[in-house]
């Protein structure tokens, strides 16, 4: 399948679905007559919290509970990033959202030669036990959760978060919160992967089994269409592109022997939440929709919440832009609205300033204060799904979901994602669209405020985020004292809790070889980051991208 180019007018949405003139009862909501028996009051629609959950996945909405207001946030060193999670949440935030800088994301620690330039840059360096400690200093783990925007490294954050708890004595099964984990989207969108795609998913499903036994409240994985959507493809393509990622982990997890209802109630989502409101909002919706309808149809899946799809939203940081940057807090706004209206459980809006350095603490502060007033200022919140029903968002959620299904059937011809992308089927899908969208902002058929259209000259903003040079060689210097004296006072230990991890990953999966349980203990030992990653490295490979054309 290969989506038609577009077009841009007045009169179609982002993705290129047409707008008609007027919308009418005969464009309602299409449904199955079971789905429509199944609501109890014989409306097609349904109703929020039933099948197959078009309307929302709880039955009263943020009438029950506001959505989580989760700023991500993380730089520098841990003592810095625990200042600003401290300051968030004495401003109201309630939920902890973690990026990490790109060598903990690569599996490197801050004294790898890659790592030069880029500790402490675009998050927080992590690459022991004892930066967690520092990193999670004074913050209660059983009444907060934490989001963790890791995927290549999940595993061995997920430790490091763990071992944290059990040293203070705080209940595994008290811990809340989601690791990303999400590699396929890597290999398309992102590109923080390390091993080639098959051992990825053993790391994956490793952890949804460990989970499963000691973690209950945790969600073992936050399967990403935010990052698809910001290398450029279309709402449709997020919808399909992301539901095509879960089905793999899916039938991974199935394949090593678990059975659906036990790993696919911790099942997340991640959208983005992008300019076009209406479409938007219809976006969400489709994906619902069409989740619960493959869980049930296609895994067979019989507890309600398999099939519930529960999403994080972050607002669109490509479309932020470096020119009027304040103007970024309009675009915040809507976007953020679309993700309330869409029904997000959890929500992060973008700071104005993110076009040109990291938050700053004004900007960051008032990012949240946009998700305050939303929440208990305009209304909206009191509404169980303001939008069900109107005939322009039915339809578009139609269109969407009709479309994303003609993309995964695409994607099963080609024997699944982890094939497609081999292939790079998705890659080229994406590609395509991101060059259509530049082509018609270069034409000013698509006007973006300040870039293209209503320009004017402005003095350099003042007040911007810095990072300290001198961050990365204390960073290095103080790794090495840290492994200098473990390899004095315990450096046996952690060998040998690094030659069982080897030895683990070059076994056949089982529920006894645990990977997950090999990398705690390694943790425990005080092994780092990047001696973990460097030992799955020599058992699985690299993935080398340009092999795979």
């Amino acid at each position: 399948m290969s989506r038609s180019p577009l077009r841009r007018s007045r009169f179609q949405t982002d993705a290129g679905i047409e707008i008609q003139d007027v919308y009418t009862s005969q464009d309602a909501p299409q449904c199955s007559e079971e789905e429509a028996s199944a609501s109890g009051d014989g409306m097609v629609l349904g109703l929020p919290g039933e099948y197959p959950y078009t309307r929302g996945v709880q039955s009263t909405m943020y009438r029950g509970r506001l959505w989580t207001m989760r700023q991500y946030a993380g730089f520098g060193s841990a003592e810095e990033s625990n200042r600003r999670y401290k300051y968030l949440l004495a401003g109201g935030q309630t939920g902890l959202s973690v990026a990490f800088d790109l060598p903990t994301q690569m599996g490197h620690d801050p004294d790898h030669p890659l790592s030069c330039g880029e500790v402490g840059r675009v998050g927080v360096s992590i690459a022991s036990l004892a930066d967690m400690r520092v990193l999670l200093d004074g913050l209660p783990l059983d009444k907060i959760t934490t989001s963790m925007t890791i995927n290549a490294t999940a595993t061995t954050l997920l430790a490091f978060y763990i071992a944290v708890a059990d040293e203070r004595g705080t209940p595994r099964k008290a811990l809340g919160g989601t690791v990303q984990n999400d590699i396929l989207k890597e290999y398309m969108a992102r590109g923080t992967y390390i091993y080639p795609p098959r051992p990825s998913l053993r790391l994956i499903t490793d952890l949804f089994r460990f989970c499963h036994a000691e973690l209950p409240q945790w969600n073992t994985i936050s399967i990403s269409g935010y990052h698809i959507r910001e290398a450029g493809c279309d709402a449709v393509q997020e919808v399909a592109f992301t539901l095509a990622d879960a089905i793999a982990y899916v039938e991974a997890a199935i394949a090593v022997g678990l059975h659906v209802d036990e790993f696919a109630p911790r099942l997340s989502f991640f959208f983005n939440a992008h300019n076009n409101l209406i479409e938007e909002v219809a976006k969400f919706r489709a994906a619902r929709r069409l989740w619960a309808r493959i869980m049930r149809e296609r895994f067979s899946a019989k507890d309600e919440k398999s099939c519930m799809l529960r999403f994080h939203a972050q607002t669109a940081g490509s479309m932020l832009t470096a020119q009027q940057p304040l103007t970024n807090t309009v675009r915040n706004s809507v976007q953020a609205l679309a993700a309330i209206l869409g029904g997000c459980q959890s929500l992060h809006v973008n700071a104005y300033d993110e076009a040109l350095a990291l938050p700053s603490e004004q900007s960051a502060l008032l990012a949240l204060r946009t998700q305050q007033v939303l929440a208990h200022e305009s209304g909206v919140a009191d509404f169980v799904d303001p939008l069900g029903g109107s005939f322009a968002v039915e339809a578009l959620t139609d269109a969407i979901e009709r479309e994303a299904r003609r993309y995964i059937a695409r994607i099963d011809e080609l024997g699944g994602m982890v094939a497609a992308i081999e292939r790079q089927y998705p890659q080229r899908e994406i590609e395509n669209r991101a060059y259509e969208y530049q082509r018609t902002v270069e034409k000013k058929e698509r006007i973006v405020v300040g870039v293209n259209d209503f320009v004017i000259k402005e003095p350099p903003m003042q007040g911007l985020h810095k990072l300290d040079p001198q961050l990365e060689i204390e960073r290095v210097q103080s790794l090495q004292r840290f492994r200098a004296q473990r390899d004095r006072d315990r450096g046996s230990e952690t060998q040998g809790t690094l030659a069982a991890l080897r030895q683990a990953a070059q076994s056949e999966p089982s529920s006894e070889n645990n990977l997950m349980v090999a990398i705690l203990r390694a943790v425990k030992a005080d092994a780092t980051l990047g001696e973990i990653a460097d030992i799955l490295r020599s058992v699985f490979g690299e993935y080398d991208h340009s092999a795979h054309g």
